[in-house]
């Protein structure tokens, strides 16, 4: 056990360790969006669009926190760009929870998305600027184990804390995000590389978007990674609508999401040695295909058991995408641009965080369950066939710019 935990822990570097422990805080606290649209139909008598549309405006100023936040983070410097948006996230979310007419729930919730999510690629870039390429799949993957491990016990903690007081929620959310703003601003270093004039097929002004943007092999990643979003943020939308549809509580959902955390605290420091050494797009394929099946399987769910079933079956795929996920995402990303390239991967997130609760409350209300979940389905495997398909073209992109800042590194 002290060999594994050493090859699974061990080497990573001090600074990584203090972004490991704010994910970890935060997360632990993070109530507010995943129970935001119980709060809004159960508690504040809104109606399901209604919720929908605030979750959707709320991923609308994520998507643009996350271009923004990435510009910020290569000009301006990743540990600013933190510091701002994490403590505007915590004053944000206390309003939130002190809004009381709906265009006042609009107005906070497009506000916090912009600083909640504006701080991931500032942190994704400082992450992949700290660790080395050969340990970023294990990076990853601890800090993905962080956030499942906070995800699982707030999910539990929230559905409790509902049969109390919902205020409770967005205080205690604010709370931690206040403690992982005081965690940047006290014991993180700047990390920000010196900029470097792109050449060849990325030519274009050092530090400029438009580099990411003519990046065709990047974004057809990015692309269809948010095909992906849409379905698995249905399990924060439409997922405890069709609960509560059946007959289920709100603490029985917090119960069966709780199975998501605790099923990747349990597994996911194991997932790098299973992954390690195959094809990324035969793990990327497999991973995609689980998810849409375990959400096809929510079409036949009907009791909390059921439910908890299809989690552990969406739960397996996302142990193994994720982290070959995000190590992609740093292969292609140049290290001058890393910032805005990450700020693009995060707005596939938050665009499909936008649009997933919208057009997943329209069809569940227009056309019913089994379309969705159904499509779901549809929508994953052909993402997994695209993830095939498209790999050869990473692998050549990432081979060449691997050698392209060797050779910045060597000329510098």
């Amino acid at each position: 056990m002290q060999g594994w935990l050493r090859q699974a822990a061990g080497g990573l570097p001090r600074q990584f360790w203090f972004l490991w422990t704010g994910t970890l805080i935060n997360r632990l606290g993070a109530f507010v969006v995943l129970f935001l649209s119980i709060y809004l139909t159960a508690e504040r008598g809104f109606s399901q669009s209604q919720a929908g549309l605030v979750l959707g405006l709320y991923g609308v100023g994520g998507a643009i926190g996350t271009m923004t936040g990435g510009v910020l983070a290569d000009r301006w410097g990743r540990r600013p760009t933190m510091l701002v948006t994490q403590f505007g996230a915590s004053a944000l979310m206390l309003a939130l929870g002190f809004a009381h007419s709906f265009a006042q729930i609009l107005v906070t919730a497009f506000a916090l998305g912009l600083f909640a999510e504006g701080v991931r690629p500032a942190f994704s870039a400082m992450m992949i600027d700290i660790v080395p390429e050969e340990d970023r799949v294990r990076a990853f993957s601890l800090n993905y184990w962080a956030v499942n491990l906070g995800f699982a016990l707030s999910a539990v903690c929230a559905g409790l804390a509902t049969q109390a007081d919902y205020l409770l929620l967005f205080v205690v959310d604010s709370a931690t995000t206040l403690a992982t703003a005081l965690i940047s601003l006290i014991f993180l270093a700047e990390t920000r590389p010196a900029r470097v004039a792109p050449a060849g097929p990325m030519a274009g002004p050092p530090g400029g978007l438009g580099t990411a943007l003519r990046d065709r092999t990047f974004l057809g990643f990015v692309c269809l990674n948010f095909c992906v979003v849409l379905v698995i943020f249905q399990h924060q939308s439409t997922l405890p609508i069709a609960m509560l549809a059946d007959g289920l509580s709100a603490t029985t959902y917090g119960l069966v999401v709780a199975v998501n955390g605790v099923l990747i605290v349990l597994g996911q420091l194991f997932v790098p040695r299973l992954i390690e050494g195959r094809d990324d797009a035969r793990v990327l394929a497999v991973g995609t295909l689980l998810i849409g099946a375990g959400f096809g399987l929510v079409g036949l769910a009907g009791t909390a058991v059921v439910y908890a079933l299809t989690v552990v079956v969406w739960t397996l795929g996302e142990m193994i995408q994720s982290p070959s996920n995000a190590a992609t995402v740093a292969a292609l990303s140049p290290a001058h641009l890393r910032g805005r390239y990450q700020g693009l991967n995060s707005l596939s997130w938050q665009a499909g965080l936008a649009l997933a609760p919208i057009a997943g409350g329209l069809i569940l209300q227009t056309a019913g369950g089994a379309v969705l979940w159904g499509g779901c389905f549809g929508l994953c495997a052909l993402v997994s066939v695209g993830q095939w398909l498209s790999a050869p073209g990473r692998a050549r992109r990432a081979a060449q710019l691997r050698a392209r800042q060797s050779a910045d590194t060597i000329s510098v």
